[in-house]
């Protein structure tokens, strides 16, 4: 209220020079224009009444703008300093300029500059500066250099300051390295403002050794010099120095403020530093600042980034006066630690209470709504950002094409995709992970090929995309030539990228290939040691896993529950029990032994070894029974023949509140097919329906085995002919090995014929058939079938048994030469044999002695 009157009395006292035109310019005299500018004449003295005119102007100038337009305001003061004869007052004119620069009139002060008969160091630093602040670095080094050409006055701390500045923002660094030279020339690199602007220079462009030099040559450093280096560290990665430096500061004479602090919980929270987070979060109690809200967003943010949601939500509630950044803050945190519900009730109440949220805020929560596949929540928030205006920003439209994705709606993602008025590559990318997610080959593909084509570099998730969709697909040309384009385009594989590979190549059976990019891969992390873990286990080369594990052992990397998955899992495929408790001992060091897939790997592996009592430990030790897990033990007791326990499971499993699962009752129906427990069985299979499954290949072909084993040949038939699927090879198989077993040749060759027909490679249905004819005596037919086979050139796959000796698994096939000692092997196989026939001749001799007799 004070100013204001101040400013209304001062602008009536212009308003009375005007009316009285006791200083109108066409009536002032040469002499007076001359005489005011103490710079043109000194021996001249302008009087009290100038000197009080002036002081009017320039309270005027300092003052803030009245409710008129504010370049109008500014062009009127202007105006009267022209009109009455002020335009020869530096002093003057640098205020006016400061003003101008202060509310963004850059072109009007560009103006007054050019204009101005006399400069001196505080008009060239005022430009200087105005340009740095308002981005216009180039502008600003350039006004420099003519500063330098035209000024005699030497540089001052700020102009040089200023100067650095501008050199950050274009990043620089022949010019800032000049300006550093100019700046020791000058004497001035031991100036707190000039040396915290090179500081500053060099940690934002990766050069932190170098600040961290200038830091330490500084004698006097200000709060913005130890914000500077602590946020540069930060930055760097370097949290842990930052955080050294921080404690440095605090035993020190310049006290930290909120910008220190706010970055030092940046670089706790790059650390998941919880313990230091705490620190800083009672220093910011003692001191009594904890009101600040920007503050305590930074502290919202850290407790959110280290998986403290819970902690996170006290604080928020707490939070008396909640900004946009505190709501955007907690939406983000929930989102992040998977807390999606949450995340999309926070934003509800957010819109309630009247707050709205930015761009960020609809980013993170359309990432929950494409998590939750909530399509219609997705809308809503689709519509809320065209309300507010800005479906355009570059994140949102990301977001929702991602958001749509998620949720199978790839019209309407294609519909943002197509209004995107600068499509960029985070855009194809999110468009192209839509379609691979969908396995929608073609479709990504051809925007993939819009996407070079339109002169936009792929980066290396747009690789990661494709390799996924590959990968899905068992397209290994497709994967040779993404991976070529990799190499083309000079992109490096990083961990992400070499585990995607690594992955394609595993599913492609070119297991070769992807150890091959994994010994690529210089710096590789715990995923990509997991991701050729996975692929040896799921291509059936378990020694080679293991051996790998040797030397992840030898590595510096901790191996995860992943890790622990996939290597006891190769452990069970080759039935080494001695291995798999050697993991399980280090499951349990490492506190690992409750994860739910370690605990899954763990039941199977151990009933796999034929140690049921091991498995129902390791299921009755863990805390976490997930449905996987409880799928496990249900499938243990059912390929134990342990049908009874395996259905008391399934039971206990309903009464804990799990639902069941496709994988669930497979489990149950093949635990009934074992103990010929027929009407159960169906029982089983008829409340599939009430849990929302639906019946699928291998439930069929547990009913059709359950049908045979009770001795029903014929109506697993009819069973088979009314499905309302098409029978798969497994299911007829289940047929003829009950016909096997019955005896039944007719039906048995039907339903050889059936499964040839579904699966014509597969030579388990002639192998089955086979020994159907051959148990009848039938062997003309058993002779046609074994020359069907070579015409048709279906191969028996060859039986693989092994053994552990000396800590060493040693395989063997038949007729497999591949071992190194197989001639030795092949020697003594040998002898055995005829030892054996030469104890079966004298077995024979003696029976037929007893006959005689």
């Amino acid at each position: 209220m004070r100013s204001q009157n101040l400013l209304r009395s001062q602008l009536q006292f212009l308003h009375q020079i005007n009316l009285k035109q006791t200083f109108h310019f066409s009536t002032l005299s040469p002499h007076f224009l001359q005489s005011h500018d103490p710079y043109i004449n000194n021996n001249i003295n302008p009087t009290p009444k100038h000197r009080e005119i002036g002081r009017e102007l320039a309270k005027l100038l300092q003052l803030q703008c009245p409710n008129s337009p504010i370049p109008y305001y500014y062009k009127k003061i202007h105006a009267h300093i022209v009109v009455l004869g002020f335009q020869h007052d530096v002093f003057l004119i640098n205020t006016l300029l400061h003003s101008c620069s202060k509310w963004g009139l850059l072109s009007d002060a560009q103006n007054v500059f050019d204009t101005m008969p006399h400069r001196n160091l505080v008009t060239w630093s005022s430009m200087v500066s105005m340009y740095t602040q308002h981005g216009y670095s180039v502008e600003a080094l350039v006004l420099f250099c003519r500063y330098r050409r035209s000024c005699d006055e030497k540089p001052n701390e700020y102009i040089l300051a200023s100067v650095v500045r501008a050199c950050t923002q274009l990043g620089s660094l022949s010019q800032a390295l000049q300006v550093h030279g100019f700046v020791l020339k000058g004497g001035f690199d031991q100036d707190v403002y000039v040396g915290t602007s090179l500081i500053d220079f060099y940690a934002k462009h990766g050069y932190i050794d170098e600040a961290r030099l200038l830091f330490d040559s500084l004698e006097v450093k200000t709060t913005v010099t130890w914000t500077t280096i602590i946020t540069g560290y930060s930055k760097q990665g370097k949290s842990e120095v930052s955080l050294k430096l921080f404690n440095q500061m605090k035993d020190g004479d310049v006290g930290p403020d909120r910008y220190v602090i706010s970055s030092v919980l940046t670089a706790c929270s790059a650390l998941e530093f919880l313990e230091g987070g705490k620190q800083i979060h009672g220093y910011v109690l003692r001191r009594g600042i904890d009101t600040d809200v920007s503050l305590l967003n930074g502290l919202l943010d850290f407790y959110l980034k280290c998986h403290k949601v819970e902690t996170g939500w006290k604080l928020f509630d707490r939070l008396v006066d909640k900004n946009v950044v505190s709501w955007t803050t907690m939406i983000a945190g929930c989102m992040q630690n998977s807390f999606h519900w949450d995340a999309m009730n926070l934003f509800i109440e957010m819109t309630r209470m009247g707050c709205k949220p930015d761009a960020f805020g609809c980013t993170s929560i359309l990432t929950s709504c494409g998590s939750l596949q909530a399509l219609e929540n997705g809308r809503q928030v689709h519509a809320y950002t065209i309300k507010a205006n800005i479906d355009n920003d570059d994140f949102v439209k990301n977001g929702l094409i991602d958001m749509y994705s998620k949720c199978d709606s790839l019209t309407d993602a294609r519909k943002v995709f197509e209004l995107v008025a600068t499509i960029n590559v985070v855009s194809y990318n999110a468009m192209i992970e839509g379609y691979s997610r969908q396995d929608k080959l073609y479709e990504a593909l051809d925007l993939f090929r819009e996407m070079r084509l339109s002169s936009l570099p792929p980066v290396l998730l747009t690789f990661v995309s494709l390799f996924g969709l590959s990968a899905s697909l068992f397209q290994l040309g497709l994967s040779n030539q993404i991976h070529g384009l990799v190499i083309k385009y000079g992109v490096s594989l990083d961990n992400f990228a070499g585990s995607s590979l690594i992955d394609v190549y595993s599913k492609c059976s070119c297991v070769g290939d992807a150890r091959l990019v994994f010994e690529e891969i210089y710096d590789k992390d715990i995923v990509v040691w997991n991701a050729m873990f996975s692929g040896y286990t799921q291509q059936l080369e378990n020694e080679e896993a293991l051996n790998l594990y040797k030397d992840l052992q030898m590595s510096r990397l901790t191996p995860n529950e992943f890790t622990f998955a996939a290597v006891i899992t190769a452990a069970s495929n080759i039935a080494s029990l001695r291995q798999g408790q050697q993991f399980h001992s280090q499951v349990i060091k490492m506190g690992l032994d409750d994860d739910p897939f370690v605990t899954n790997a763990l039941v199977d592996m151990y009933a796999k070894c034929g140690s049921i009592e091991e498995a129902q430990k390791v299921f009755c030790s863990t805390n976490q029974r997930d449905v996987p897990c409880w799928n496990s033990m249900i499938s243990t007791y059912a390929q134990h023949g342990e049908a009874k326990k395996a259905l008391e499971v399934f039971e206990n499993m309903i009464k804990e509140g799990l639902k069941p699962n496709y994988v669930t009752f497979i489990g149950v129906l093949s635990a009934c097919s074992h103990a010929g427990l027929l009407d159960l069985g169906f029982h089983h299979f008829e409340s599939m329906f009430q849990f929302g499954i639906e019946p699928g290949t291998e439930h069929y072909a547990c009913m059709v085995s359950l049908l045979g084993r009770a001795g029903r040949i014929h109506e697993a038939k009819e069973f088979i002919v009314k499905m309302p699927i098409k029978p798969a090879a497994v299911v007829w198989r289940s047929l003829l090995s009950a016909c096997r077993v019955s005896g039944h040749v007719e039906l048995g060759a039907y339903a050889a014929e059936m499964a040839i027909s579904c699966d014509p490679a597969d030579s388990g249905s002639y192998i089955l058939l086979s020994n159907i004819f051959a148990s009848k005596g039938m062997w003309v037919n058993v002779k046609r079938l074994r020359e069907k086979m070579d015409i048709s050139g279906v191969v028996k796959e060859p039986g693989c048994s092994w053994i552990e000796v000396n800590n060493e698994v040693h395989r063997f096939i038949a007729r497999d030469t591949a071992h190194l000692d197989s001639t030795l092997i092949y020697s003594l196989l040998d002898n055995l044999i005829m030892q054996i026939k030469g104890l079966g001749s004298l077995a024979n001799a003696m029976a037929a002695h007893l006959l005689d007799d």
